[in-house]
């Protein structure tokens, strides 16, 4: 369902069981990002006011998650660690190159956030179906779901303002250069890396 070319180890969530606090903490900042990639989206156009409204919903949904972890996290004793670099989301936003028409750019930045949800979502499969802990794991299920409506919302979007071929076209690029990236990636207590 979400094309992904290569799937996550499983023995990713060894590495992840280590260290609960760890993956949590980069759990929240990520739904904070997500959050202020919809608000981003808002600010850098505003003159879409149907994509404003999803993207106002996005943020108020990101940041309850953002609340669900920090609950979470308090719950189980611990602290809000500090933000990581994600050099995953940071690879993924070089793909495209710079430059092109605002709507251009509309779409890749539609296109990345779009893949961001789907390896989230994968993520969050392979955590409720596999951790030991039966809270992490209802907990990740329920996310999960979320995850999986916000990558197809992001592709519904970029349909939306460029032909199907074209968008098509860019996502099977996306996807490609993912997998090459993926390769390098899944040996932290992070949720992309």
């Amino acid at each position: 369902m979400l094309g992904l070319k290569l799937p996550t180890d499983p023995r990713w969530v060894n590495i992840v069981e280590k260290n609960i606090s760890e993956i949590l903490t980069d759990h929240a900042y990520c739904e904070q990002k997500a959050a202020s990639t919809a608000l981003s989206i808002v600010v850098g156009f505003p003159e879409h006011s149907a994509l404003v409204t999803e993207m106002i919903a996005l943020a108020e949904e990101e940041i309850s998650h953002f609340k669900m972890v920090h609950d979470l996290i308090r719950k189980r004793g611990l602290v809000l660690g500090r933000e990581r670099k994600d050099e995953y989301v940071r690879a993924l936003h070089q793909f495209f190159p710079k430059g092109g028409s605002r709507t251009t750019h509309l779409i890749h930045k539609l296109l990345v956030a779009g893949l961001i949800e789907a390896r989230s979502c994968e993520r969050f499969r392979l955590l409720s179906e596999k951790l030991k802990d039966p809270e992490l794991q209802k907990f990740y299920r329920k996310l999960m779901i979320s995850e999986a409506h916000h990558y197809t919302l992001f592709l519904k979007l970029a349909k939306e303002f460029g032909t199907e071929e074209v968008v098509q076209q860019k996502w099977q690029s996306l996807l490609d250069y993912e997998a090459q990236l993926m390769k390098d990636l899944g040996k932290k207590e992070t949720i992309h890396g």
